[in-house]
C-alpha cells in the first residue's frame, strides 16, 4: 500500500485505531423557517475506536458524539436545541455510532440520540491511508423525528446531512 491514497478503496493496516478527537469533527447541514434558511453547525467526536479486521465486513467502528458540542454560531439557537425541546443534553449528553458491518464502501450501524436507537448507513466518500493510520469522510442523512427529537415542526429542519471527517491513529 502507498504512503498516502486517495482511493476510497483503500483499506488501512489490520488492527485498532483511536479517532483523533482533536483532528476529527462532525458537519451538518439543515434547514429552517418553513424550510427557507440553510443551517450549518457542527459536533465535536468525544472519542471512538475503528478495527480494521480481515476480512473488511468484520471490520468495527464505535463512536461517541458530544451532543452538548452541537454549534451552529447562533447562541439563542445552540441554547434551544440543547433544551429538553430537542437534544436535552443534559439527560443525553452523548450520542453513539455503533457499526455491524461494512459492506464496500458504506458502514452500516446504529445511531443512539436522545434514548433513540436507529439503524444508519454512512457512505465513505474519501479516505486516505498514512504510515501513522487514516483519515475518512463518511455521509449520512438522518430523520430527527425518528429519535424523538419533534421540537418546533415546521420551523426547525427534519433532517440533518452529516459529514463525519475522521482521523485515526494506531492505537
Amino acid at each position: 500500500m502507498d504512503a498516502t491514497q486517495d482511493d476510497v478503496t483503500a483499506t488501512p493496516a489490520l488492527g485498532r485505531y483511536a479517532i483523533d478527537t482533536d483532528a476529527s469533527t462532525i458537519h451538518f447541514r439543515s434547514r429552517h423557517l418553513f424550510g427557507l434558511l440553510p443551517v450549518k453547525g457542527t459536533f465535536a467526536v468525544r472519542s471512538g475506536t475503528v478495527d480494521v479486521a480481515e476480512p473488511v465486513g468484520e471490520s468495527r467502528v464505535r463512536v461517541e458524539v458530544d451532543a452538548t458540542s452541537f454549534h451552529t454560531g447562533n447562541d439563542h439557537r445552540d441554547g434551544d436545541v440543547k433544551s429538553s425541546k430537542f437534544l436535552d443534553t443534559d439527560t443525553h449528553p452523548t450520542m453513539t455510532f455503533v457499526s455491524d458491518q461494512v459492506e464496500g464502501t458504506q458502514i452500516v450501524g446504529r445511531l443512539t440520540a436522545c434514548g433513540v436507537e436507529q439503524p444508519v448507513t454512512l457512505r465513505v466518500e474519501e479516505s486516505k491511508t498514512t504510515a501513522a493510520g487514516f483519515t475518512a469522510r463518511a455521509t449520512t442523512r438522518v430523520d430527527r423525528t425518528q429519535f424523538g427529537v419533534t421540537g418546533s415542526p415546521g420551523m426547525a429542519g427534519r433532517h440533518l446531512d452529516l459529514t463525519l471527517e475522521i482521523t485515526c491513529v494506531r492505537s
